[in-house]
């Protein structure tokens, strides 16, 4: 399976390269490339009141995306829109990141992963392992992976940045045999 790796505004070249190699190393099975296209935001997903953008119509332009590079290249993926703004479902305040399940598109916002958010030093590594982790969740998802009951796998649902920081990289030996199952070459 070959994931894209898309930047939906402006995300830097380095923090996608470093999600691209996190995910090809925590999923081996995958094959990841970033195109040097970027997706724009929508401008109907954003909320004035919210100051956050409603993920669904970002989730769609994704999915756009995916079914395009399908037609154009020949073969089944998944695309990965990774993005520096806020985002939000219905019900939630925010969310970190969000796929269909199982399907060809996930998004992932930078936005809360950096200690600055929370009030703390900057620190890129920690970042870059937060971002990594939230892909590799939402990639898990659109492979067809649900929430697991594991607190550190990867595909545990985080509330908050301390869950996430909690979880490993890579699923746990459950998901791992469930992913096996659905999809043998991952």
């Amino acid at each position: 399976m070959r994931v894209y790796i898309v930047s939906i505004g402006y995300v830097g070249r380095d923090i996608l390269e470093s999600i691209k190699s996190g995910v090809e190393s925590s999923l081996p099975g995958l094959v990841c490339e970033i195109p040097n296209d970027i997706i724009d935001l929508p401008r109907e997903a954003y909320n004035r009141l919210r100051r956050q953008y409603l993920s669904e119509p970002i989730l769609g332009e994704v999915l756009r995306y995916a079914l395009k590079l399908e037609s154009e290249r020949g073969g089944p993926c998944i695309a990965l829109g990774v993005m520096d703004a806020d985002i939000y479902v219905p019900g939630m305040n925010f969310i970190f990141g969000e796929a269909q399940c199982p399907g060809k598109a996930a998004i992932i916002s930078l936005f809360r992963l950096r200690p600055e958010f929370y009030g703390e030093r900057p620190n890129h590594n920690l970042f870059i392992d937060r971002a990594i982790k939230e892909a590799v969740h939402e990639i898990g998802h659109a492979l067809g992976l649900r929430h697991c009951k594991n607190p550190l796998c990867v595909m545990y649902f985080s509330l908050h940045i301390g869950m996430t920081d909690r979880k490993m990289r890579q699923p746990c030996g459950d998901c791992i045999v469930k992913l096996g199952r659905k999809h043998p070459s991952v």
